[in-house]
């Protein structure tokens, strides 16, 4: 490390704004003899705000000026988001040593208008995925389907086989689905998968293995693919050698954000990608692993050196940005105690007297007063709610905070709700442009034959059966009658779907075209709500003119889709200001002045469904400190005393009282402000210098037997 860092002394004068741990992973590497960069496998540990995207985005911008070329850098994100703000920066970095400063757009900064390869995992794999599209056995206008549709189409699978008609409980297709991912993306066989993960499920294992394969046979069947399937088959393209150096040889250096978030599949495809490790930087915190209930797998970033020979360099960086020290020692003592884990000790510039508070409360009823109190006086103090977070382990848990922040008329935002594409009428348009794309995609077709009214499952399904008996035809289709259907509705849905299927349509004007049609029956399906969600189709309107193609639209927007749709925007947003909610898994990668955690408790913090195996107790701890180093000034720990036993009596009273959460050990508690809320009447008066007199109960006693 020490070497490392000497080589980066003499620094260009860009490079200044990095401290030293961020330059030398910036700069890891020496220059090629003829041009461009040659560097070994690099780790860069990256702490809680210790400047993780600026550090890659430097690195990007170094190769680029030294002589790689962008369209040879494969930079893979977990976020399209988090992707183009690395481009943005990179851009920057090089418009400016070009002496453009004033560039703004990509085209203006030379060079890193041609980072082509950047995106999510998934939105490579679909990239990669068409172009071996004849290797891997598929037809190149495949089609992408989200979860939604993946679990219609398990379901579908499931009537087929007769499932549900069990005489004990089959699980659900959502259950279904996330079993299959789980397989697919640990690579577990589905004993495992049921042992470890879905154990109520274990007696069907037999069944899941049928429902299973009649799935994959649907799915190639329509050639569509889910969001697994994608990285399935570039796991795939990965395991023959002749295909993997093709593939490898597309990239000089591979770029990876968050690399702690990856599960096993991505890991083999990146060191399939790059088995010497030459060129290969992955960035992450083994600290903020928090997803392995999507399959994500910490061993991923621990075992990452060794996977290599010689071992991969390791730079840790240190210096955090966003918290005050108090903040960060006791986020230190939290993960110390971690049994395995790179060591790290996050260091601020940033000073303050004041530590954390650990507060005990008397019940979830006296923890949302406390909060409420709180913000309420820091936004007094001048911090906006919009800076202020309550972050909470499940969703259910902030449900007496927003019962009282209603009655008090404090608007919020609550993260970790339906996506867009998850609304019905979002849904309904897609499916129309899904089904023009791929004749063959039966989930999309089934959803709009249904749109017409009259069309039920039964003639939607008829339908689709003589569609495929004439081999996908669309004039096949519009000769056929649809029972029940409006001739004319049929008519115009027919003329519509011939007109966007045609090869030779452009992209432009589709999207209008497919508006128009299905206005109507928005307003009829949806009623009073139309006007709304009428308003979220114009904006999927104006998202889809940044598109080149229909199919660019249809599967980046699937792999990576805005997080809010117009109807479920609440009041909060009409406010001037607004409290934010959130649990802790969604607040990853955000900051706020002031947090609070709610119900820092065993049993909470690790949950009770953690506690039978240590690596998920390890994960909960990492996930308690991922809240805490969200906070930059203020950090408020909620402990309530009592927890009522539910399903009791309107008026009950029976209660389990609450234990210490075993994370606060007493390492941990020097490093917070322990106090108990509301402060007894008593306590007030001692604070406010008042006298209090004293009573002699023992001689009072005494004389009751004299």
């Amino acid at each position: 490390m020490h070497d490392v860092l000497d080589s980066v002394q003499k620094k260009p004068a860009w490079l200044d704004k990095l401290n030293a741990a961020q330059r030398a992973a910036a700069t890891y590497g020496s220059r090629a003899e003829n041009a461009g960069w040659n560097s070994g496998p690099l780790l860069i540990i990256a702490g809680a705000g210790t400047g993780k995207t600026n550090t890659l985005a430097h690195r990007v911008a170094h190769l680029i000026l030294n002589g790689v070329a962008p369209e040879r850098l494969l930079l893979l994100t977990f976020s399209r988001r988090a992707s183009h703000e690395m481009i943005r920066r990179a851009r920057r970095i090089v418009a400016a040593v070009t002496a453009r400063t004033e560039a703004t757009s990509d085209d203006e900064a030379p060079g890193v208008s041609r980072l082509t390869w950047a995106g999510t995992f998934h939105s490579v794999a679909n990239r990669l995925v068409r172009r071996y599209a004849a290797q891997l056995g598929l037809q190149p206008l495949f089609s992408v389907i989200d979860r939604g549709d993946s679990a219609d189409l398990l379901d579908l699978a499931r009537q087929e086989l007769k499932f549900p008609a069990k005489d004990k409980r089959f699980p659900r297709k959502d259950t279904c689905l996330a079993i299959y991912s789980h397989c697919v993306n640990t690579r577990h066989p589905l004993e495992r998968t049921l042992t470890d993960m879905f154990p109520w499920c274990a007696q069907w294992h037999d069944e899941l293995k049928q429902l299973f394969r009649r799935y994959v046979e649907l799915k190639l069947a329509q050639q569509v693919l889910d969001f697994d399937d994608l990285l399935l088959y570039w796991h795939a393209l990965m395991q023959d050698l002749t295909l993997a150096q093709d593939v490898g040889s597309l990239y000089d250096h591979v770029l990876v954000d968050e690399y702690q978030d990856t599960n096993t599949l991505q890991a083999e495809i990146l060191l399939a990608l790059k088995p010497t490790g030459a060129g290969i930087c992955v960035v992450g915190d083994d600290a903020q692993s928090i997803y392995s209930f999507r399959a994500a797998s910490v061993e991923n970033i621990l075992q990452f050196p060794g996977q290599f020979s010689p071992q991969a360099e390791v730079i840790t960086l240190e210096q955090n940005y966003r918290s005050v020290q108090p903040i960060l020692d006791s986020a230190n003592a939290l993960i110390a105690e971690a049994p395995r884990q790179y060591q790290k000790r996050l260091q601020s510039t940033r000073a303050s007297n004041h530590l954390p508070r650990y507060v005990t409360v008397l019940d979830d009823q006296a923890q949302a007063e406390y909060v409420i109190e709180r913000i309420l006086q820091a936004r007094e103090q001048g911090v906006l709610l919009r800076r202020q977070a309550v972050l909470f382990r499940s969703a259910h848990h902030s449900d007496v905070l927003e019962l009282e922040l209603v009655r008090r008329n404090i608007p919020y935002v609550k993260y970790g709700g339906l996506k867009f594409l998850e609304a019905a009428h979002i849904k309904d348009l897609l499916a129309l442009l899904r089904w023009a794309d791929n004749p063959r995609n039966r989930i999309a077709g089934f959803r709009v034959l249904q749109l017409l009214p009259g069309v039920g499952p039964a003639n939607a399904d008829r339908c689709l059966n003589a569609f495929e008996a004439s081999s996908f035809d669309w004039q096949a289709l519009a000769a056929y009658r649809l029972p029940s259907a409006d001739a004319d509705g049929w008519r115009s849905l027919v003329e519509m779907l011939i007109a966007l299927a045609a090869p030779e349509a452009p992209w432009a004007g589709q999207m209008g075209l497919a508006r128009c049609w299905y206005e109507p029956h928005l307003a009829r399906i949806y009623d009073a709500a139309a006007a709304t969600r009428a308003a979220d189709i114009e904006q999927l309107e104006r998202i889809a003119i940044q598109f080149a193609s229909r199919e660019q639209f249809l599967s980046e927007l699937t792999l990576d889709p805005p997080r809010a749709s117009g109807d479920l925007s609440g009041t909060p947003l009409l406010d001037e200001d607004y409290l934010v909610l959130s649990t802790i898994h969604s607040a990853k990668g955000q900051e706020w002045d002031n947090v609070h955690v709610l119900h820092v408790s065993d049993g909470t913090f690790p949950n009770e469904f953690a506690t039978g195996k240590a690596e998920l107790i390890e994960e909960e701890r990492r996930l308690l400190y991922v809240a805490m180093t969200r906070a930059k000034y203020e950090l408020h720990l909620l402990a309530p005393l009592k927890y009522y036993v539910t399903q009791q009596a309107r008026h009950g009273d029976g209660h389990v009282y609450g234990a210490r959460s075993r994370f606060l050990t007493s390492a941990v508690m020097k490093s917070l402000q322990p106090m108990t809320w509301p402060i007894s009447a008593a306590a007030l008066h001692h604070v406010a210098g008042v006298e209090l007199p004293h009573i002699d109960v023992a001689a009072r006693l005494r004389n009751l037997w004299a």
